[in-house]
């Protein structure tokens, strides 16, 4: 037995003696053996991935107040509204606030001849003193604030125009602006407002009399302040994550855009149709907007272009446009755009989610393949330094429409080397193009109505853990298949990942760090992974935004176990158990977690190797005591312990209410050999180091 073996049964024994009279759980032994590192910790490990689904970012991120600003839809009564289509998954499509006509039903037509963008402009007959025009409501805007816009108009000199925003009932409640007469070329016009009361439904008119007509082509309204189009607050509040990346525009609806359709001047970009979530899509966020938005946040920008409906040409020149000089035929299309300098993009990701019977453009895993492999040389021939990522998708992930399962190491072992085995055949068919693999995974929270309250947490938190070890399970399967992956250091990125759980809260919290701590626990291959969605980390209101319960534990590890960090061998007595209650479908048969159940535990040094960093999550109602005993490292008195709980596990963060979940700082005291880990909550402690 070595020495700091035998030291660690003697002070277990010591402690359990000295607790022996009290009430409560047995120590739990956790040892750390310093002399077996893995890989530093990257600053991709905590990465975000954001999708234009429906109008998520635009009420999320994107300032702009207006929905449906180029006209897509018609401007019609709430009678002729037709509901969008299905998706590509069989779910309702994305409903917006629509323009109404104002003076009648027929007061708004549909000019399909001479629209400024897209396919149609709303057209406007003035009949005298009566106004008519359109217009929309149901937007937020505080008392005090200025709020400037633009519209693009034309038409008759005898048609009198004007806007207004309306923010009350009374006669008081509105501001009207006069904008120039309309002439027979398009003509932009500016305006400003400051309301003089809040309203979470205001209302904006644009309205003419006199004679004529007039042509509404676009019209933009946003809260000064914005950063270039996008939300100050927002964006504050997801910088304070030092994320390390956003992968964007990502998603299903990359599968069916046209990136060229999404840069030049913002009104001119003609709208689309997203086929994928069935929702219309300004097009006013496009690439340069995209890398605006990760400048503002501090991280590096992650890529995924169309390799759905979209072809290896387009890619290219994709990469041309963003990370190209300004001397060749994109880059010097980006310099006329405002950007004369390239972006740098090195992260960069060949589709998403190819294997898909949801995807558009899903074809079989031998044409794919061909499809990837012209992709990645047509990209690398304009940017040979980018770091390409494939994407793949494990044989548990994988399987036929409607068919349920929960997969084990051994249902799955007859999938490698077929058609649901993704990264398995990219392995075999397209070595050589690329430089990692992606993996998505989602797990859905059951319902355990029979379990006892302990069981239930337990499980609960555990659930979606046991993707990461199945995930790592398979890789290891991988490198025996094709021992060049190690050699070439061929990564894995878990680059969509979710718990859906209902609203954010302290127990999710806390399955969230168990999430992390697998992750952790294979830094050797697990180089990068991006959180679905960058914005569910927040709560968001139309006018404010905080960091949720799930935001909160991302900031503890990022900060306190991130960019840096080397994960240590961490083992113990208690292996974690199977599954007492296993209910419902899709969730891998592993067991993730270190074997010193009921907690989980990571250790690594910190950067600069002058303290021990242990986390731990405690997903019981007791306190537990943990029993530490390092191999390779002596540890002096002191430390630093942050502490993420709540009152209830029903705690979270609110705009209302920021601190449901927090996170506190305290002093470790005594012995750092023996840690009081309290209920329900994730900890951190930082540990300085004696010598080594």
């Amino acid at each position: 037995m070595k020495p700091v073996a035998a030291a660690l049964v003697l002070f277990s024994m010591q402690t359990a003696t000295a607790v022996s009279a009290i009430a409560g759980p047995a120590p739990v032994v956790v040892r750390v053996d310093a002399n077996r590192p893995s890989a530093p910790v990257t600053p991709y490990e905590y990465g975000m991935f954001i999708e234009p689904i429906g109008d998520l970012v635009g009420r999320t991120l994107w300032a702009e107040l207006l929905a449906d600003r180029k006209f897509y839809y018609p401007v019609g009564p709430a009678s002729a509204d037709v509901p969008p289509p299905l998706n590509a998954e069989g779910r309702p499509g994305v409903t917006y606030r629509k323009w109404r006509p104002i003076g009648g039903d027929d007061a708004v037509t549909m000019d399909q001849r001479m629209p400024y963008v897209g396919t149609q402009s709303a057209s406007v007959a003035v009949a005298g003193n009566q106004p008519r025009g359109l217009g929309q409501t149901g937007f937020t805007v505080v008392r005090g604030k200025r709020y400037v816009g633009n519209i693009w108009l034309n038409g008759d000199p005898g048609a009198a125009v004007s806007i207004a925003l309306v923010w009350g009932d009374r006669p008081q409640d509105r501001q009207v602006i006069a904008l120039p007469s309309p002439a027979a070329d398009w003509r932009n016009a500016s305006f400003a407002f400051t309301p003089t009361r809040d309203s979470s439904d205001a209302r904006l008119e644009i309205t003419g009399t006199g004679s004529g007509l007039f042509r509404v082509g676009t019209v933009s309204l946003m809260p000064s302040g914005n950063i270039n189009g996008w939300r100050a607050d927002t964006t504050a509040v997801a910088r304070s994550l030092n994320s390390g990346f956003w992968r964007l525009p990502g998603g299903n609806f990359l599968s069916g855009w046209d990136w060229h359709e999404a840069i030049g001047p913002r009104d001119k970009r003609p709208p689309m149709f997203d086929h994928a979530w069935s929702a219309m899509q300004p097009n006013d966020i496009g690439m340069d907007e995209w890398m605006e938005l990760t400048r503002i946040l501090g991280v590096e920008p992650y890529v995924s272009v169309n390799a759905g409906l979209g072809d290896a040409n387009s890619a290219a020149e994709e990469v041309e446009y963003l990370n190209g000089a300004a001397t060749t035929e994109w880059g010097a299309k980006r310099a006329a755009n405002g950007h004369p300098e390239p972006y740098g993009v090195k992260w960069w990701n060949i589709g998403n989610e190819p294997f898909g019977w949801w995807q558009l453009g899903k074809t079989s895993l031998e044409f794919y393949t061909i499809k990837h492999n012209d992709f990645a040389r047509a990209m690398r021939a304009r940017d040979p330094s980018i770091t390409l990522i494939a994407s793949g998708a494990m044989p548990d992930q994988l399987h036929p429409k409607g068919v349920k399962q929960n997969s084990t190491l051994e249902s799955i072992q007859p999938k490698f080397g077929t058609e649901e085995d993704w990264t398995g055949g990219l392995l075999a068919r397209s070595w050589g193009t690329f430089d990692g693999i992606t993996e998505h995974w989602y797990d859905r929270a059951e319902e355990r109505p029979h379990a006892p309250p302990a069981d239930e947490l337990m499980e609960y938190v555990r659930s979606p853990s046991n993707h990461v070890r199945m995930e790592a399970e398979e890789w290891a399967i991988y490198e025996k298949r094709f021992p060049k992956i190690r050699e070439a250091k061929t990564f894995l990125s878990i680059d969509e990942y979710a718990y859906m759980a209902g609203p954010p809260t302290l127990k999710s919290s806390l399955a969230y760090a168990m999430v992390f701590q697998e992750m952790l626990r294979h830094s050797n291959f697990l180089k990068m992974s991006g959180f679905t969605t960058g914005v569910s980390t927040m709560d968001i209101t139309p006018t404010a935004a905080t960091l949720n319960a799930t935001g909160t534990v991302f900031k503890l590890y990022g900060e306190h176990f991130g960019a840096g960090t080397t994960p240590l061998h961490v083992d113990g007595d208690a292996p974690q158990p199977e599954p007492k209650y296993p209910v419902g479908h899709a969730h891998p048969k592993v067991r993730a977690g270190s074997p010193t159940y009921p907690l989980d535990v990571v250790a690594g040094l910190s950067p600069d190797g002058k303290s021990l960093r242990v986390a731990v999550v405690n997903a019981t109602f007791q306190p537990q005591r943990l029993a530490l005993a390092v191999d390779g490292l002596k540890l002096r008195s002191g430390g630093t312990r942050w502490l993420l709980a709540g009152k209830t596990l029903d705690a979270a963060n609110t705009v209302a209410k920021p601190d449901g979940v927090t996170i506190r700082q305290s002093k470790v005291g005594g012995d750092p050999r023996s840690l009081m880990v309290p209920a329900t909550s994730a900890a951190i402690y930082e540990l300085p180091i004696a010598s080594r």
